[in-house]
Parts: structure tokens; sequence; C-alpha cells
């Protein structure tokens, strides 16, 4: 075992759960069966869902409120399992279980279907949009993980094709500074891409869950990646670049990432999503129990290797069956979206007690 890896332990708990308030602020209802994802738009006026009704609705606020100003229906014939922003904010990608990926063209407010990507075999679970936003990635229930690249007159061409996991891939996240992607999968394990030599390539496996990994999520600077298990765990990994000052092996000159830290005993059930604040650096978790938990780190003078996470909120009941999708607002502090299967969006503002 890595000598830095710690665990949070649930004492911490009964010190710090008065310290933050997260408070509902918005239900939206439209979705007329789970809504299975939540993505906001890069400027955070936007909120973009998916779900089994086959429909991706856009959200917006008017006024106070935020109410439903499209609906995109004509795009898929299955299940709508995943949105996801471009980085410019023009264009939303959708995975289907239909094993098609929409891509979307905003433009004069209007959304246009640009293009239904096909390839996969079976439900296409994850889609992710590189932070060039020249690349796309998708994944899937046939075990693998393709890379669309983006050509200058909007057509999409498959880059790579990766079938290094052995189970069914949930998610797909690119670094947010590099083209780096990251994927995981009911193989327990999470692994990372990256390209060398005109092709694609698995360059690290990381593993510690003993059961589906559901999601992943990097912190603003790239260099940590948090999982999440139905285990009901969260691991958190610290990448160790070459000539690291803590002499970690970093073999062919490539960085090692290794677990540092393990948060458990807080969700009752699997858990479904994390999502890692860039603003804010607090992680929020949902799951299987209907309940969010928000975590954050105690800064110590090993956070590096030794960090510690301590929870600060917990809404218990946040929706009447399982929550699978939470994010924050990536232009509002505290501003936090999740889904469920109950059909509806919330929406939750944490803030700091008073007391």
């Amino acid at each position: 075992m890595f000598p830095f890896q710690g665990i949070v332990h649930t004492q911490t708990v009964k010190r710090l759960k008065e310290m933050h308030t997260l408070t509902e602020v918005e239900t939206l209802s439209g979705h007329s069966d789970r809504v299975w994802c939540v993505s906001w738009s890069p400027n955070g006026s936007l909120l973009a869902s998916c779900g089994g009704d086959k429909s991706i609705r856009i959200w917006g606020k008017e006024g106070e409120k935020w109410i439903c100003k499209s609906i995109l229906t004509d795009g898929h014939t299955r299940t709508v399992r995943s949105v996801s922003w471009s980085p410019c904010g023009m264009y939303l990608a959708a995975a289907s279980f239909d094993a098609t990926t929409s891509v979307w063209s905003r433009k004069a407010g209007e959304f246009e279907c640009l293009a239904t990507l096909e390839g996969h075999e079976n439900e296409v679970k994850s889609t992710s949009w590189a932070c060039t936003g020249n690349l796309l990635a998708t994944c899937s229930r046939d075990k693998s993980v393709w890379i669309w690249e983006v050509t200058a007159d909007e057509e999409f061409e498959c880059a790579s094709v990766m079938s290094t996991h052995t189970q069914d891939v949930k998610r797909v996240k690119w670094h947010p500074n590099k083209e780096i992607l990251a994927s995981c999968s009911y193989d327990d394990t999470v692994r990372l891409y990256r390209e060398q030599a005109d092709d694609w390539e698995c360059f690290t496996t990381l593993k510690g869950h003993s059961s589906t990994v559901w999601a992943i999520d990097f912190d603003k600077t790239g260099s940590r990646l948090a999982s999440c298990s139905a285990d009901a765990t969260v691991k958190i990994w610290q990448e160790y670049e070459p000539g690291n000052p803590e002499c970690v092996a970093t073999p062919d000159n490539v960085s090692t990432w290794k677990c540092v830290c393990t948060i458990g005993g807080y969700h009752e059930r699997a858990i479904y999503d994390i999502s890692w604040s860039h603003l804010s650096g607090l992680l929020a978790t949902s799951s299987g129990d209907d309940s969010l938990c928000i975590f954050s780190e105690i800064h110590s003078s090993d956070s590096r290797n030794q960090p510690q996470f301590e929870l600060v909120a917990r809404v218990r009941g946040a929706h009447s069956q399982d929550v699978n999708c939470t994010v924050w607002s990536p232009t509002e502090e505290g501003l936090l979206a999740s889904c469920s299967d109950d059909g509806t969006i919330k929406l939750w503002k944490l803030e700091r007690d008073e007391k």
C-alpha cells in the first residue's frame, strides 16, 4: 500500500456538521421519467438536463426563477444518459442508450442537431469535451472509450478507439488543462489516456475500489482526481510528476498517480456522482441513499501527500429516490444542481452558518 494513503473517519462529522447549511432553493420539473444528468454551461447561465423520457431540456434564469427554455426531443430513440457542454458553450453533446451521441449547435439561442456519432455497439453512457474544444470523448457498455476529433468545418472524425476496460465504462472526464482523459468502469478501475506517437494509449490504471467506479472528477489544477464507487467510498488520487520531491518512481518518465486518501462512512449505498468545485475546492457527492454530502479539505503541512477531508454539510432525503448526478456551478460559488430518479432537478445553495 502507498505509504501516504489515509482514511477519513466518521468522527469528524460531530465536530463540523453545523458549520454549513445546504438549502434547496428551487425544484425544476418537466421530465416525465428519471433524470440522469445535469450539466452547467461554461458561463453558468444555462443548465442542461437529460433523462429516461429521451429528451434534453435547457433551463435558464428569468428574474429569480429558472425556467425551461428549450426541449430537444428529436435526437434519440432511447434514454439520454449524459449531456456535456463544450468549453465555448456553443455545443452540447448528448450520449444515449440508442448507441449514438448527438452534438447540438446553439446559434442565435436556438439548438440544432449538428451531428449524430455512431460506432458504439451498445448504450453510450457518458460524453466529455477536452479543454481545447477540439476533442470529444464517449464511452459505452461495449467496454470501449472513443475519442472524436472536431474538424474546422464542424465535422467529427473518430481519432481512436480504446478497449482497455474489461466491463461497462460508466464515465469519461477530461483533464481541465491538458488533453489527458480519465475513464471509470464496472471493472472497479480508473484509467488515464494520452496521445502518444499519433495514437492514444492508456498510460496508467488506478486500482483501489472494491466495486463499480461510477464517476470521476479532476480538481481545478488537474493534479488530483476524485473517484466514487458502489463500495460507498471516495478516493483521492494525486499525480506525482517525474522528479517529484517525494521521490515517487515515475517509470518511462510518465507521471504516477497514487491514492492518498479514502473518504468513507458517510453514504449508505453506492455513490453515483462526484463534483469538485473549481471555485471553492469543495467536493459534492450524490448517492443511491437519496442524500447529498459536501466535503472540505483540512489543510495541513502535508496536504499534498496525506490530505484529509471532513463532512461540512449533508442533506438526507435530498430527493425521494436515487440522486444520479450533482454538479457545482462553474461561476457562482456554493450553487449546486442535482437530479434524481424521482424526475426532478433541484438547485441548492451552500452557506456557512453564522453561529
